[in-house]
């Protein structure tokens, strides 16, 4: 065993006074380590080493000054191991603050601080069991030097001489020599507490690699296959590494779109529901489709049968259809105002006027007594449509039906001039009527008209002649069942008549 070689340097304090993580870790051996070398982590430089110093029990207490924040937590299960940092002798402390394990395993407990009244009081303690010291190559290499009979020489000696009387200690030493040694009989203990774990896992891969034997030409061709994908990959190495250079930024844009799928997912979530609710029918829809197909074949063949029927016909109205296009563009103008009218007429309420005027008029025209509606006005259409008050061969328009034999006589005598005188009024009157002046219907139809005197006269005596013949009719004849007129020996006159006939007396 080499000589335990000591470099002692006080440490200020425990924790230190810039807040720095302290541990002291007990090697069995800690050669050629010195103050300031570094602490790393996986090769990254997380402190420094501080002291090294030797213990009663002839081991080496090395204190580890951790400055970096993240690392200032190591746990039971933690290791440290002095390794070389180059062939000149240099070395650092390589350490691990907790092992491996299964994402959700609990983390052992923390390393344990030394209570105040031993040696480093407020340090944390990593006990000799969680380091190791491997020998250096360089002395390896300097037994190489000698010829093998005094290589073989020395190590007995040495052993010899450093293990009297320490089988106690050499037992340790061994069962620490190696730190793979140690892990693999950690890994045994493991085994051995899982071993019916392990029995059924052997019997489930004999049943899981059964398929891959079968297929064992298969499994090799892929393991080739795999080769040769790694050749080709191996020849686009830098476009591989772009790839993983990219694909941080990429990983950045693809949070957030992922965000967005995930708000149009639950968007779209009520809209699925009612597509799962809708699925019974729908399925319905397209099982029904096909007969539904075989039965609209007849129906598109008769179409077709018809459209080759119809089709000469409807291709013979393109003439009629082009008149009628014109028609409607020479039309277009009548529509538009026609319309304007209709909407006139709705908005500003004609119709409705134009059927008052109907009602109103047909109202103030007509009477109503006892016996019910009778007509005051009414348009003849005949040759005769002068009001004559004396009654008229070939003219029933009279007042006194059966008038016109008794008064022949006195239709006679005074059909030159009572006669003659109404026409006149008449043609004036319709001579007015159809746009000429008083003035040119006059001298138009020249004469004199005899006045209301005159008429009553005539009236009067052609009475008295036929008062003894004459009896009493309703108006309008016999058999028009309305208002009975029986004229009075005061209002003997033409006007007088009318006026009786027109307020119903």
């Amino acid at each position: 065993m080499a000589a335990l070689v000591a470099v002692v340097l006080l440490a200020t304090s425990a924790g230190g006074s810039n807040g720095s993580y302290t541990i002291r870790a007990i090697f069995d051996d800690a050669g050629n380590l010195v103050s300031g070398e570094n602490v790393k982590i996986d090769g990254v430089t997380v402190g420094t080493v501080g002291s090294v110093t030797p213990t009663p029990q002839a081991k080496a207490a090395v204190v580890l000054k951790i400055q970096n924040p993240g690392f200032q937590d190591f746990r039971a299960d933690s290791s440290c191991t002095i390794e070389p940092e180059a062939l000149l002798g240099e070395k650092f402390v390589n350490c691990l603050p907790t092992q491996p394990r299964a994402e959700g395993t609990p983390l052992p407990p923390p390393l344990r601080k030394i209570p105040s009244g031993q040696e480093g009081a407020g340090e944390v303690l990593m006990p000799v069991t969680n380091t190791s010291s491997p020998v250096d190559v360089d002395l390896l290499n300097d037994i190489n030097r000698l010829p093998v009979r005094e290589r073989f020489t020395i190590i007995i000696n040495e052993l010899g001489a450093g293990l009297a009387g320490r089988g106690s200690d050499l037992n340790v030493v061994i069962k620490r020599a190696d730190p793979a040694l140690r892990e693999f009989d950690k890994v045994l203990a493991i085994l051995a507490g899982e071993n019916k774990l392990l029995a059924k896992l052997s019997l489930d891969s004999d049943r899981a690699l059964a398929p891959f034997a079968a297929v064992r030409e298969r499994v090799a061709d892929y393991i080739v296959q795999q080769n040769t994908v790694a050749t080709a990959s191996a020849r686009h190495d830098s476009e591989i590494a772009q790839s993983f250079a990219d694909f941080p930024a990429f990983l950045r844009q693809f949070g957030p779109a992922m965000e967005r799928v995930g708000k149009f997912a639950d968007e779209t979530t009520p809209t699925f529901t009612d597509l799962k609710a809708a699925a019974p029918g729908i399925n319905g829809i397209f099982t029904n489709l096909v007969p539904f197909a075989k039965s609209s074949t007849k129906f598109f063949v008769s179409l077709g049968k018809t459209a080759q029927v119809s089709g000469p016909a409807i291709a013979a109205t393109k003439p009629l259809l082009e008149r009628v296009q014109t028609l409607g563009s020479a039309a277009n103008p009548f529509a538009g105002n026609f319309s304007e009218l209709l909407t006139s007429l709705r908005n500003t309420g004609g119709l409705e006027r134009l059927l008052d005027l109907i009602f109103l008029g047909g109202g103030s025209l007509n009477g109503y007594d006892s016996l019910g509606h009778f007509v005051r006005a009414e348009i003849v259409a005949k040759n005769c449509v002068g009001y004559k008050v004396v009654p008229q061969g070939g003219c029933s328009a009279n007042f006194v039906k059966g008038a016109e034999g008794s008064a022949s006589a006195a239709s006679a005598a005074s059909a030159g001039s009572a006669g003659n005188s109404t026409s006149l009024v008449m043609d004036r009157t319709l001579a007015v009527l159809n746009g000429a002046t008083p003035a040119q219907a006059i001298a138009k139809y020249p004469g004199s008209v005899p006045t209301l005197s005159d008429s009553a006269g005539a009236l009067a005596s052609t009475g008295s002649e036929g008062a003894a013949t004459s009896t009493t009719q309703p108006v309008g004849g016999a058999s028009a069942g309305t208002t009975y007129y029986t004229p009075s020996a005061e209002s003997s006159g033409a006007s007088e008549m009318l006026l009786n006939y027109l307020l119903g007396n």
